[in-house]
């Protein structure tokens, strides 16, 4: 008698942003996404932390996907 078990799944991953986004400051790849008065903002890791501060005061949601930079060495 042969059983076989289901092939293990990859984790679903929670990235939303694609190398087509680009950051708003300087046309890199953007890493974090923040929502301003219903207008959604892209930057790059540099830029995120440069206006960080500034911008959660004023965002109404910060995705912050900058751990992929880590994960991919």
């Amino acid at each position: 008698m042969n059983t076989t078990t289901a092939p293990e799944q990859a984790p679903v991953l929670a990235f939303r942003l694609t190398a087509a986004d680009r950051c708003d400051s300087c046309g890199a790849q953007a890493y974090i996404a923040a929502e301003v008065n219903g207008s959604e903002l892209l930057f790059c890791a540099h830029h995120g932390r440069k206006y960080e501060e500034k911008l959660r005061a004023v965002a109404t949601s910060w995705h912050d996907e900058t751990a992929r930079l880590v994960d991919a060495v």
